[in-house]
């Protein structure tokens, strides 16, 4: 096949994260907003969906042009190699997005791709008819100022549907932001990591899978290990890379504490499924009867943004008996995701940084308490 061209998607704030993934695999990158593409072979099709915690899905980007009419944009369709990818008896589906383009009927573009993959596919297999019944390859059409960009999705599902959420509450953290909430803090397997507002468990489930080392994607399919070029060979192999890179050994100290019993439960449920329940602590817990003796611990937390009627003042009194609690925590780093514009003020004390990310539709800010450096331990045996 030779060298591909990947995208994987990012939520915007994020693509920072992904790019810095993608390199950690070994691939250059190009970072723009919203994604992420690089380029590399088809193992990396493999690789990419199991390993990236950040990215929303990856995408095999088939061509991309300027299109400013439906003459154009069917041209220059059909001109594609389709047939390097798409096999005679392939399921095909076409979705679409159009922003700030001259051609901004999604359901006549979605409609234009459709057919001239079809003429494409024709001319190549000489059949006149395609069942559809065989892999699924779904095609997108997105348009954006005027210039069209032609992927095939090979994730399936989403990345953030990891495989073990079993049970959730009413407004659930994405795994992938939650991973993405991790990385962005300076937290290390070796030291604590607390999480007091853990709801069904995921910032918990994913710093155990960071610390140990285990990818994202291990309990899970993706829609492309049906694709005959890619093959079952490539996919084991991958799959093997993560087995052999897994750190099972490293020990770690996790907590989850809700104030919300039901919520411990289907926590506690999540972390069984995904089997890593020996390696999280979840407790019943307020914020304001928190307390840990362990040094140079790290919190994370996602706590009501008080967004509903009613909520406001509870909330506001939450995050003052937060910044009370954890002002006794003079070496632990906090890092904090809230839409709440004056949560500093509460709270008490101003962000050493924050950083712009969106939880779902809701613009929110993660603010980052950083705590000091750890003393570096001594290797006794070299003295």
């Amino acid at each position: 096949m030779g060298t591909i061209t990947l995208i994987a998607t990012a939520a915007m704030g994020v693509e920072s994260i992904v790019a810095d993934e993608v390199r950690n695999l070994g691939y250059d990158c190009i970072v723009e907003n919203g994604k992420v593409t690089f380029e590399a072979d088809e193992l990396a099709v493999c690789r990419a969906n199991l390993w990236l915690r950040t990215a929303d899905r990856v995408k095999l980007k088939v061509g991309e042009f300027k299109a400013t009419s439906f003459e154009d944009l069917f041209e220059k369709t059909k001109a594609l190699n389709w047939a390097d990818f798409i096999p005679a008896n392939a399921e095909f589906p076409v979705i679409g997005k159009s922003v700030k383009s001259k051609l901004f009927s999604v359901s006549d573009c979605q409609a234009i791709v459709k057919k001239a993959v079809v003429e494409s596919l024709k001319q190549h297999y000489r059949v006149s008819w395609f069942e559809e019944t065989g892999p699924l390859y779904r095609i997108e059409v997105a348009l954006h100022k005027d210039i069209a960009t032609l992927t095939i999705d090979t994730s399936g599902v989403g990345l953030h549907k990891r495989g073990y959420r079993v049970g959730q509450g009413e407004a659930p953290l994405k795994e992938t932001l939650a991973a993405a909430l991790i990385q962005l803090t300076n937290w290390t397997p070796d030291r604590p990591f607390v999480d007091p507002f853990c709801g069904s468990g995921t910032i918990p489930i994913e710093a155990a899978l960071i610390g140990q080392n285990i990818a994202p994607g291990f309990n899970r399919d993706f829609v492309s290990e049906q694709w005959d070029w890619i093959g079952k060979r490539k996919w084991e192999q991958a799959r093997q890379e993560v087995e052999d890179l897994a750190n099972y050994d490293q020990p770690l100290e996790i907590y989850g504490f809700d104030i919300d019993h039901r919520m411990v439960n289907i926590a506690k449920e999540n972390a069984l499924e995904a089997g890593l329940a020996d390696l999280i602590t979840f407790k019943q817990m307020q914020v304001k009867d928190f307390s840990l003796k362990q040094p140079y611990g790290v919190i994370v937390g996602n706590p009501p943004y008080g967004e509903r009627l009613g909520e406001r003042e509870e909330v506001e009194k939450m995050y003052e008996e937060m910044g009370k609690t954890f002002a006794k925590l003079d070496t632990w780093s906090i890092y904090i995701l809230t839409s709440h514009k004056e949560f500093e003020k509460y709270y008490g004390k101003p962000a050493t940084k924050r950083r712009k990310l969106f939880n779902g539709f809701i613009e929110t800010q993660y603010y980052q308490y950083w705590g000091p450096r750890p003393p570096k331990k001594v290797d006794i045996s070299k003295i």
